[in-house]
């Protein structure tokens, strides 16, 4: 539908038709009440645009409306929430503060270095803190609690920095090439109070790349969650950067941090990957089953580093069987799940909930497994498909359940077809 096109005009002093009188009167209302307009016409006026520009996003579809803009306004959460501009006004550039401000590098040393497992290490720890948002106070560890102050922090940086000023300390990247560590960052010269922002990313949510793992410092407190790329909105005006100090071939790092494939991994094999599954393991806690190495020759010392991650994640079975598949690369990767827990520390905390394995959850199957995740999707707020239940025997309401909690994650297409699997299960039942 093509949206009418009003022309101006403006009305003859002397001329006397109703067109010329009507516009004149209207004129004078459009002045400021300083200069003798009307009080209640700006209400009006003010009226008058909004219902106009609705009529055009009704007629147009909302959906394309916003579109066009670049942003969905209220976009979901993961956890099916909206989330509005985020209201993130920050401090200044400025010192450490604290007792804790001791450790990091002093402003105009070398900048320093640092792995990506280490930023999102980090990052995790005010996260688990639950760390308040302040543009006015300082965590013990001496960096301000708002966006920049937390980058600051994640990245190791001597000084308190600003939106304005992160970038000075990166590399502007294409969003394509985004890894663990770097950050999206949106600075609003015009005020930098309003709507500027900056967040850490964590690794995408699934392969189609629409979503990825923010960590943030947003009100009321530090967060991690599935974001659409790059944010809720003002999406078009972030910029991909990454540190200049991240260190070359970190774990995690590169175009390696996509999955090679199992067939590099195994007996025989011998190339780059094992040395990196290698450095990656030992990052999580893996280092005391390696007595040399890790290096390019696949050992048993790789198998069974490996497998004591994947029983981290309360795998079990042919999930926990030493190989890396793409969910134990990813969360190596990205450094997300559980660290290898120490000798004799015990297993993981769902090792009663271990995930048996994806031949349990299929069309004709019967056993105790789909009892129990059709329990705890109910348990979850995930139960609205069952009519009746849920119970022992595979159905299309578990499916359709599983479905909804995998999207709730931001998993689109194959990563959310309703059939769990280990991280599923582990988020699930975490």
């Amino acid at each position: 539908m093509t949206v009418p096109v009003f022309e101006e005009y403006e009305p003859a002093i002397d001329c006397g038709c109703a067109g010329c009188a009507v516009r004149r009167r209207s004129a004078a209302r459009a002045l400021p009440v300083r200069r003798g307009g009307h009080p209640a016409a700006h209400g009006a006026r003010r009226a008058l645009v909004l219902a106009t520009a609705a009529g055009v996003v009704l007629s147009c579809g909302a959906a394309g409306a916003a579109a066009a803009a670049g942003s969905i306004p209220g976009a979901p959460h993961a956890d099916g929430g909206a989330d509005p501009e985020p209201a993130t006004p920050q401090g200044e550039k400025g010192p450490l503060r604290g007792t804790g401000a001791s450790g990091p590098p002093s402003a105009g040393s070398a900048v320093p270095k640092t792995t990506r497992a280490d930023i999102i290490n980090r990052a995790k720890k005010w996260v688990s803190a639950k760390v308040p948002y302040s543009m006015e106070k300082y965590w013990s560890d001496g960096y301000r609690q708002d966006c920049s102050g937390y980058v600051s922090m994640a990245w190791n940086l001597g000084n308190n920095e600003w939106t304005g000023s992160l970038a000075a300390y990166g590399t502007r990247i294409a969003r394509a090439d985004l890894q663990p560590g770097d950050i999206l960052l949106f600075h609003n010269p015009a005020d930098p109070s309003k709507g500027s922002h900056v967040t850490i990313f964590g690794g995408w949510t699934d392969y189609t790349r629409t979503h990825y793992v923010a960590y943030e410092q947003a009100r009321p407190q530090t967060r991690k969650q599935s974001t659409p790329l790059a944010y809720w909105n003002n999406s078009d005006r972030y910029v991909a950067y990454r540190y200049k100090g991240v260190a070359v071939g970190s774990p995690g790092s590169g175009s390696s941090t996509a999955f090679p494939g199992a067939k590099e991994f195994g007996p025989g094999a011998d190339n780059k990957y094992v040395t990196q599954l290698g450095r990656m393991l030992v990052q999580r806690g893996g280092k005391r089953f390696y007595a040399v190495g890790p290096g390019p020759v696949w050992s048993a010392a790789d198998k069974r580093a490996t497998q004591a991650f994947q029983r981290a994640q309360g795998w079990q079975g042919k999930e926990a069987d030493g190989i890396p598949g793409p969910d134990t690369w990813r969360l190596l990767a990205t450094g997300g799940g559980r660290n290898i827990p120490a000798a004799g520390a015990g297993g993981s905390p769902n090792m009663a909930v271990a995930f048996p394995g994806r031949g349990y959850f299929k069309p004709g199957q019967s056993n105790s497994h789909v009892d129990r995740l059709g329990k705890q999707l109910v348990k979850k707020g995930y139960g609205k498909h069952y009519v009746s239940g849920p119970g022992p025997r595979w159905a299309e309401a578990d499916r359709r359940n599983v479905e909804a909690f995998q999207r709730a994650q931001g998993w689109r297409g194959g990563a959310a077809d309703g059939y769990p699997g280990p991280e599923t299960w582990r988020r699930l039942f975490a």
